[in-house]
């Protein structure tokens, strides 16, 4: 609130109400964005930081989920797919208006970001017959079962509101689900205000909370990268890759093979520039979801 940066020393912790803390910015999404939710913790949390004459923005963000997988595989895109998009930009919009001055900025966090799902269930079940059940009350459609047409009517996927059941999840891990990337499609709609690394570990979300099953996705949604770290154009400019030192930039997820709960970690971690002519500061960025 002061538009003054305070040096950071030791450590601080809030444990009150964080919209009364000066040091940050914190702010719901309108409630009429997503009807369907009573109440939600969706909206966005930013912080800015200088290390010496490097300032940017820090802004976490957890987006719109998808109510019912019936109705996300509707259409291409879903009507949450719009839904996140219009949240998301509601966010840009904040955080580059007029009440503080322009800076880089990292948004990182849950988007919720879902594969176009009408689009995966027909690659995968291309060769399928489908079966539609319907409520006998209301008419309302309650299960779709895709079976193969041939191989004993083999069940390939089962969708209901909240199961998204295939056979074979091997599909999702394999080369870290590189395949499948190619339906991974709502943040197209940013490309001129966002700017990701390559994705190289497999979908981020729903991962089995069993502690035993650390690799296992659950079989209520389809598996997506749920969990990402964005950044604008000019904070892209900002990280710096060694020519030498591939790794120097590193975009991946923690715990691959550990129970980590429903979402796997994904974290940023990379070397800015402090200036021309000063030296270069080391800094990690690391978003843990819920």
């Amino acid at each position: 609130l002061a538009k003054k940066y305070k040096k950071v020393t030791g450590k601080e912790i809030y444990s009150d109400t964080l919209e009364s803390t000066p040091m940050l910015e914190k702010e719901k999404f309108p409630q009429d964005y997503f009807p369907e939710c009573k109440w939600s913790r969706k909206g966005f949390i930013r912080t800015r930081w200088c290390i010496t004459d490097c300032a940017f923005d820090l802004v976490n963000i957890h987006l719109f989920h998808d109510a019912s997988n019936l109705i996300a595989w509707e259409t291409s895109p879903s009507v949450y797919s719009g839904i996140r998009h219009k949240a998301l930009g509601y966010v840009l919009d904040r955080i580059i208006d007029q009440r503080f001055e322009k800076v880089s900025y990292f948004v990182f966090g849950d988007f919720n970001f879902r594969l176009d799902a009408k689009a995966v269930v027909e690659t995968l079940c291309a060769k399928a017959t489908m079966q539609t059940i319907r409520a006998a009350d209301t008419n309302e459609v309650v299960k779709l079962i895709f079976r193969e047409s041939d191989n004993d009517r083999k069940v390939m996927l089962q969708l209901e509101k909240k199961l998204f059941d295939y056979f074979n999840q091997d599909v999702f891990r394999d080369n870290n689900g590189t395949a499948l990337l190619e339906f991974d499609r709502e943040l197209s709609v940013f490309k001129d205000r966002l700017y990701e690394l390559d994705i190289s570990f497999p979908p981020s979300y729903p991962y089995s909370e069993d502690s035993s099953q650390g690799k296992q996705y659950m079989n209520t949604r389809c598996p997506a990268w749920c969990d990402r770290i964005l950044m604008s154009h000019s904070a892209k400019e900002l990280i710096l890759k060694s020519e030498n030192d591939e790794k120097i930039v590193i975009y991946d997820h923690i715990g691959p093979n550990v129970c980590m709960g429903d979402h796997k970690p994904v974290f940023l971690s990379f070397r800015i520039a402090a200036g021309a002519g000063k030296p270069i500061a080391n800094v990690h960025k690391c978003c843990v979801v819920q």
